[in-house]
């Protein structure tokens, strides 16, 4: 089984993927894909460097690319279950689609949760006001074919996961999805 994890900032895609780590799931993340670029190429980690060079790599080698690079780990695993985190692009669902067993999860979280979430965790880089917040969300849904499309990627989600409250209710919420496949957790 392949989970895709899809969602805005502070969705709580990473505490879905914790969990299905803690049940065996071996754990991708497309921004990992694009921090060993960024390496390669000499770039910082920031939020806005990886942003940037996602969209030039889209735009370079198809909307699909990091997925691309993905796959081809998930393809030495040989039947492991898997959880791909950080899907952005409608590219990287197609791509990641290929796989049999593929499940596609969006997490959808209201926006004032999903702030102060951010204002706890205090990540560098993260907003410290709202406006910067609302400044970060345009920048992570520009609709740009190669840019990040995270509302169209919620639109092609198999399934939503809400994440409003605690995230025992969201891993709960996703156990119960997953029983629907004879997945036991």
């Amino acid at each position: 089984m392949i989970i895709g994890l899809t969602g805005k900032n502070a969705a709580g895609k990473g505490e879905l993927a914790e969990h299905l780590k803690s049940k065996g799931f071996v754990y991708f993340s497309l921004s990992d894909a694009l921090r060993e670029e960024a390496a390669k190429q000499g770039l910082g980690h920031s939020r806005d460097v990886l942003i940037k060079l996602g969209t030039e790599m889209r735009k370079k080698f198809g909307n699909g690319v990091l997925a691309t690079r993905i796959n081809e780990k998930i393809s030495k695993l040989q039947g492991k279950d898997v959880v791909v985190d950080s899907i952005r692009n409608p590219g990287e669902i197609e791509e990641l689609r290929k796989n049999d067993g593929f499940i596609f999860i969006g997490v959808d979280t209201d926006e004032k949760i999903r702030y102060k979430r951010i204002l706890k965790r205090a990540r560098t880089g993260d907003a410290q006001t709202f406006e910067e917040f609302a400044e970060h969300e345009k920048k992570e849904n520009n609709n740009e074919s190669a840019g990040q499309q995270l509302d169209r990627c919620m639109e092609m989600a198999d399934k939503i996961i809400k994440s409003n409250g605690t995230i025992e209710e969201a891993n709960k919420d996703l156990d119960l999805y997953l029983l629907l496949f004879h997945f036991s957790i």
